[in-house]
């Protein structure tokens, strides 16, 4: 069977795109640190994250023998309606929850829920496995606690690139422990799937020194691990999804391949692919980004709802 990528395309305004292609050819392409020298450089130079207001709410929580911070943001106006656990981007080593502190304020007030953003640890410094231990710890503190805490057991899970992946990786861990049911959504934007070099995408991606900084100590026969590499993973008994990439992004075929290997393991998902957008589209300043967010943020709302 052959198809069209067209066929895949988010129906979103031209002017829209037109404006995302522009937006484009005026910014310089990026890429990451090379090394750890230049890590430390791109972390003293990233930008303090913005103050969200009002600000959230500090604290460690505890799961599973594991302590972990979190930032956690209440809708004003009433008791929240569900509890979304976000998992920040950064390539497992750069980022923090508070960069995210915006963005998640205004989920918190948009779709008048929770919203628990997690400081997992980064690598070099803590690698595989002290990033998804972290984002397990804090998925089972809420499955245990939510009702008590925050007077509801509505739960969802997101994030974005290796905050997708991690996302995916925490929620299959969930399932092999019999809870994944209690998250009734994953809103996951262009997770990195494959660090193991094998797929397309992978292959693209098998010099940076994300990798290198993650996994760098794991094998690489051994990076297929589906914890390290989720779409490897058996696929079945997980909540419905929302797989969101750009038709620009480098992982664009492993978002299609872990679409379809959802769909065949009898998952609910939904795949959107954004015209004219790169990697980390929903970060960027356009109109484009705007619409995807609103669809996300709609997709939740059905979902806590």
């Amino acid at each position: 069977m052959r198809f069209a990528l067209e066929a895949l395309l988010a129906d979103v305004p031209a002017e829209q795109v037109a404006a995302a292609r522009d937006f484009y050819r005026s910014r310089a392409a990026g890429r990451g640190p090379a090394g750890f020298e230049q890590l430390k450089e791109a972390r003293a130079k990233k930008p303090a994250p913005r103050a969200a207001v009002p600000p959230p709410v500090e604290e460690p929580v505890e799961a599973a023998g594991v302590r972990v911070p979190v930032r956690i943001f209440l809708p004003s106006g009433g008791p929240p309606r569900g509890v979304h656990l976000e998992i920040h981007g950064g390539g497992f080593y750069m980022g923090s929850a508070a960069h995210s502190d915006v963005r998640n304020r205004a989920l918190a007030e948009a779709l008048h829920t929770a919203v628990v953003g997690v400081d997992y640890r980064l690598a070099p410094e803590d690698p595989w496995p002290a990033a998804p231990d972290d984002c397990e710890a804090v998925a089972l503190w809420l499955v245990e606690q939510a009702e008590a805490r925050f007077g509801t057991a509505r739960l969802t899970i997101g994030g974005s690139s290796a905050g997708a992946t991690l996302a995916l990786a925490t929620l299959l861990r969930l399932r092999d422990r019999g809870v994944a049911d209690r998250f009734a959504g994953a809103a996951l934007r262009f997770g990195t799937w494959d660090l193991s070099a094998h797929t397309p995408s992978g292959r693209l991606i098998a010099d940076e020194y994300f990798i290198q900084a993650y996994v760098g100590h794991v094998p690489d026969r051994d990076r297929t691990l589906p914890d390290i590499s989720p779409l490897y993973a058996d696929l079945t008994g997980l909540p419905p999804a929302l797989l969101v990439v750009g038709a620009e992004d480098i992982l664009l075929e492993d978002n299609l391949t872990l679409a379809g290997r959802l769909s065949a393991a009898g998952n609910d998902v939904e795949l959107r692919v954004y015209p004219a957008a790169p990697h980390g589209f929903t970060g960027h300043p356009t109109a484009l980004a705007a619409t995807a967010l609103d669809g996300i943020n709609s997709w939740l709302r059905e979902r806590i709802s």
